[in-house]
């Protein structure tokens, strides 16, 4: 087994383990049952649970087992937005994924990083091999790209103010001067290309997903091997993206009622 980083904090991660043990079947959970799925002591288990009760994330009940508390649904609020991507993007994302073979991931912007959080897997037997929740400098991936191309000149302003290039592979931007540059050409035409810029071997396409207010929220992308992205294919995969990030937008559109 991998060893863990040094920044980890083993507490913080067993109270996430705990907290995921809860489910629609396992909705009250005690305190032998916790320690025995998690492989913890009882006192352990006991702290973490004391602690998560205290913060509300979990509540006791009269027979003393453990249920989630209220503000794990006041966070589960504020992932909603996400939810209803996700319900909007996946018929979409299925289709793209299916007229070109290739592997289909979402993402969504946090700061200077591409999060994906969605993906489908290419059916190749050579493919991009990632997961969900992997964070990727965002003015190296198509999804950052185009996402950041999309901004309000004063966000995006705010967000380059301290940009500190990475440059995982030679083929990165790290000029502030050619990264406008690049990104004015982005918004002039709707989508970003990545050109090994992330990963040696790989290039994708981007285009942006807007919400009903006609926002940036997520970018869809298809991401190929250099070996399978002739020009020709590449520009039909092009004309196939930016069609399914319309049809996503379209239907967060129609979720919220525009």
């Amino acid at each position: 087994m991998a060893a863990r980083p040094s920044w980890e904090l083993s507490s913080v991660r067993n109270a996430a383990r705990l907290l995921k043990e809860f489910s629609v079947t396992d909705r009250e959970l005690g305190v032998a049952e916790l320690a025995r799925r998690l492989g913890l002591g009882t006192s352990t288990v006991h702290r973490l649970l004391a602690t998560l009760a205290d913060e509300r994330l979990l509540e006791r009940g009269p027979t003393g087992t453990y249920r989630l508390g209220l503000a794990v649904h006041e966070l589960g609020a504020t992932v909603a937005p996400h939810v209803g991507l996700h319900e909007a993007a996946m018929p979409a994302m299925a289709g793209l994924r299916h007229a070109t073979g290739e592997t289909v991931q979402l993402a969504v912007l946090d700061g200077l990083h591409s999060v994906y959080v969605e993906r489908l897997e290419s059916p190749h037997t050579v493919r991009i091999f990632a997961r969900v929740g992997t964070r990727l400098p965002a003015t190296t991936t198509s999804t950052g790209k185009v996402l950041l191309a999309a901004l309000p000149p004063e966000d995006l302003d705010a967000r380059l103010a301290d940009w500190t290039p990475e440059r995982p592979t030679p083929h990165s931007i790290a000029d502030p001067a050619t990264l406008r540059r690049r990104l004015r050409d982005i918004a002039a035409r709707g989508w970003a290309e990545n050109r090994e810029e992330s990963r040696l071997g790989v290039v994708s396409v981007g285009a942006v997903i807007r919400d009903a207010a006609g926002a940036p929220v997520a970018a869809v992308s298809v991401a190929v091997p250099v070996d399978r992205a002739a020009a020709a294919t590449m520009r039909r995969y092009t004309t196939l993206v930016t069609d399914t990030a319309d049809v996503i937008t379209r239907r967060l559109a129609a979720g919220a009622g525009g």
